[in-house]
């Protein structure tokens, strides 16, 4: 069994978003992004499928170019390669979860 949180040692950064893997399982990784108002991801893709989870706060989210505002609660899953990004309307913590095969440095990579 493993567990994990996603309110426990919350840090914002100043000038990116904080990634931090909460977990692993056999087929996926289990990710934090914590965003101050203001901070975004430009746009990317993923390789797999994901999915988002907004714990707390607001975003737009956008994918292929259409905007969607994700609130406390709501959740969103892409299939492979779709062009998404994301912007912090309020300081926000995000479960981002990623397939096995992918990489938590391309993610951390994503503003760079």
């Amino acid at each position: 069994m493993n567990t994990a949180s996603l309110v426990k040692d919350i840090t914002y950064q100043e000038n990116k978003p904080t990634v931090t893997v909460l977990l692993k399982t056999q087929t996926t990784k289990e990710i934090k992004i914590v965003m101050k108002k203001g901070q975004f991801m430009k746009e990317h893709k993923a390789p797999y499928p994901i999915v988002i989870e907004l714990f707390e706060g607001i975003i737009e989210f956008g994918v292929n170019g259409e905007i969607q505002l994700l609130q406390t609660g709501d959740l969103i899953a892409l299939d492979e390669n779709v062009p998404h990004d994301l912007t912090c309307i309020s300081d926000c913590i995000i479960r981002l979860s990623l397939s096995n095969l992918d990489t938590v440095e391309r993610v951390n990579n994503v503003n760079n």
